[in-house]
């Protein structure tokens, strides 16, 4: 019976044949004859032997019939795959289906290792990781980091050239890291750059990778991609990047992003990425400033679409949010009510399978996508491929991005701005109040955030073809914040024990201007920090809470998958938990940069009463500490209100400023982010 960890290896060394050895422990698949490809079929014996004496483990590969794999090898090896070109949907949702369909684990392996030198490189590593994320007997396995498979998507070409000179050259014992600079996209003269460190940084492109891998666009088991209130998620994952990244904005004396309202004016910012694609062999194209989109008629991805058709699809979800419900394929009318009608609104806005009806609705975010990644070549005239906004590993490292969610957010706004203010009644707890509120880090001043510069090595080997084995480190520059505590004192008026949901946010008290900002524009900045549940005992509480239990965020050996440190202990639950996969914002950007002077913010606190937040279910083992924007894999979301609440909707009347809004169950304390203008070197080997 084949171990399941062995499919692991599969993701190493991405571009070398299969049969090539793999894995820390020098390891080898015994590859059948027919499953070689034709350039190594003839000569079998000679390339299986390459390895020789070295072999420290070989893993039988069974022969069996392949399923008919020609949709997925439709895709060229060296063609470049994307989640938002709907021909690279459908090829991946069959390779998906493949994998999920074979019977057992063994089975998974023998097909897994014919398609790999077979299909895409990129395509494999996705449908692989999906089939192995929702699989019952896969779904213990860790997977590796798609940094570390693929590193052209997050370091220049020039520091590629480096790596490769260091692991030719120099004894794995012996290697240096080489580090990436900070500044090689582009220069201060393009004001856009101050927020190099938000757009490119290696946690934040990850998140969003491994976002998109637990909530799969298509499938023909649909509930791998139906999973609980997916729309929702899809929605309010990417309202938090908005509001993180106009913090950014604010903490580099910027204004707020402005939304790509216009689909026909130009795109006022270039970006220009500086890499290039391991498995297309070609530098990923760049896009000058003042692009326009075109219509894109690209034969090639079966892509015909006029920016007319963005408009119309924008104006028919804009008319369903007016009208108050949506159509589905049968002309039956959907509500876009209180509690599912946000959900409704983001399958048909991200259009998965999950869209009541992609005909009249169409594909607006994801086209939207595609539009922006072609526009230096709408035509294919140059035979140019799609930009980084056509990748999810890459998209976020473009400023147009952040414009595109942008508008996309507004969408979901003007759903948002017609449900009805919550009432006191559906805010207060009665018999709770918060009597105080402090944050501190060790030994420092109250209420006062520090943020810093540090440098951090991540492990590249295994995305390193074609060369001796042992470790490549890139050492990368990323901020980082002194870890912190929350105090908070909470009184019990009742006469017994009571459970709440402790909800923290933070936003800036001002605007761009400096003038005090109003909750309607404010509650747009909320960044939850952290939201899990208090026991409360009659009389006062205190509760302690530290930064790193922050139910957003994931620590930085699961961000990068350094699987063998800080491993838990063997078969327990933190092990499983552990195994996760990897999905959730980065520890080191919980909090925004702030200023050298102070960026002053409000931090916001809610205990709510759990009784009407609370979701019953077994979440032992099952990852939920990074379930505010990633849900927990295979369970319910483990909050019933509406996420972002008590901020996803317009105050009530006459609560115009943040404190007319508090109800005694809430408090908040003026706190200031600063920023030190220096750099620290973390250690991870």
């Amino acid at each position: 019976m084949a171990d399941k960890k062995n499919l692991l290896l599969l993701f190493d060394h991405p571009t070398e044949p299969v049969f090539m050895d793999k894995g820390k422990t020098v390891t080898v698949f015994d590859v059948p004859d027919s499953f070689l490809t034709d350039r190594y079929r003839p000569i079998s014996n000679e390339v299986q032997s390459r390895v020789g004496e070295k072999v420290e483990q070989r893993v039988p590969v069974r022969e069996i019939s392949i399923p008919d794999l020609r949709i997925p090898m439709s895709l060229g090896r060296d063609e470049q795959f994307s989640l938002f070109l709907p021909k690279h949907r459908r090829i991946a949702g069959r390779l998906i289906d493949i994998f999920m369909n074979m019977r057992s684990v063994d089975d998974l392996q023998s097909v897994a290792v014919y398609a790999r030198d077979r299909v895409n490189p990129v395509l494999f590593n996705y449908a692989l990781s999906v089939a192995l994320l929702h699989r019952p007997d896969t779904q213990g396995l860790d997977l590796p980091s798609f940094s570390q498979t693929f590193p052209d998507r997050f370091i220049d070409s020039q520091v590629m050239r480096q790596l490769r000179e260091e692991s030719f050259v120099v004894q794995s014992g012996s290697r240096m890291p080489i580090t990436i600079p900070r500044d090689y996209t582009a220069s201060d003269l393009d004001p856009e750059h101050r927020l190099w460190y938000f757009r490119e940084d290696l946690g934040i492109n990850l998140h969003h990778w491994h976002w998109h891998l637990v909530y799969p666009f298509e499938a023909s088991d649909r509930s791998i991609v139906a999973k609980d209130r997916r729309g929702e998620l899809f929605y309010y994952m990417h309202e938090q990047v908005i509001a993180r990244y106009n913090m950014e904005r604010f903490s580099n004396n910027l204004s707020r992003v402005q939304p790509f309202n216009n689909l026909r004016d130009p795109i006022a910012e270039g970006y220009f990425p500086k890499m290039d694609s391991l498995v297309a062999s070609r530098a990923w194209p760049p896009r000058f400033e003042n692009t326009r989109l075109s219509d894109l008629n690209r034969e090639a991805d079966q892509l015909n679409v006029e920016i007319g058709d963005l408009e119309r699809w924008r104006d028919r979800i804009y008319e369903a949010i007016h009208q108050g419900f949506v159509m589905d394929e049968r002309g039956t009318r959907i509500p876009l009510d209180e509690a599912k009608g946000i959900d409704h609104l983001g399958n048909m806005i991200e259009a998965s399978i999950l869209s009541p009806n992609r005909v009249l609705y169409g594909d607006l975010h994801n086209n939207g996508h595609t539009f922006i990644s072609y526009s230096h070549d709408p035509s294919n005239k140059h035979l140019e491929s799609f930009g980084v906004m056509g990748d999810v590993s890459t998209a976020m490292r473009d400023p147009v991005f952040y414009k595109w969610h942008s508008y996309i957010d507004r969408i979901f706004q003007e759903h948002k701005s017609r449900l009805p203010a919550y009432t006191d009644t559906q805010l207060n707890y009665t018999g709770i109040s918060i009597t105080g509120i402090q944050v501190a880090t060790n030994g420092g001043q109250a209420n006062a955030l520090s943020t810093f510069w540090q440098q951090s090595d991540v492990d590249l080997s295994r995305g390193f073809d074609f060369l001796p084995r042992g470790n490549v480190f890139a050492r990368f520059s990323h901020l980082q914040h002194l870890p912190f505590t929350y105090t908070i004192n909470v009184n019990n008026d009742g006469g017994a024990q009571r459970f709440g949901y402790c909800r923290i946010f933070i936003a800036p008290k001002n605007d761009e201007r400096g003038q005090p900002m109003l909750l309607r524009e404010q509650r747009l900045m909320m960044v939850e920090l952290d939201k899990f549940v208090v026991s409360l005992n009659p009389g006062p509480n205190t509760i302690r809470r530290r930064s790193t239990e922050s139910s957003v965020t994931i620590p930085f050996e699961r961000t990068f998958r350094n699987l063998d440190a800080n491993r838990p202990t063997t078969g327990s639950p933190e092990e499983l938990e552990f195994n996760f996969c990897g999905c959730g914002w980065p520890n080191h950007m919980l909090i925004p940069k702030g200023l050298p002077e102070g960026l002053r913010c409000d931090l916001f606190v809610m205990v709510s009463n759990y009784e009407n937040d609370r979701v019953d279910q077994q979440l032992v083992g099952r990852c939920s500490d990074a379930a505010s924007y990633c849900g927990v894999r295979d369970r319910l979301y483990p909050d019933r209100q509406a996420m972002g609440y008590p901020f996803d909707r317009l105050p009530r009347t006459g609560a115009d400023r943040l404190v007319n809004f508090l109800t005694p169950n809430m408090s908040i304390v003026d706190v200031n982010i600063r920023h030190e203008n220096r750099t620290v070197t973390r250690q991870t080997r």
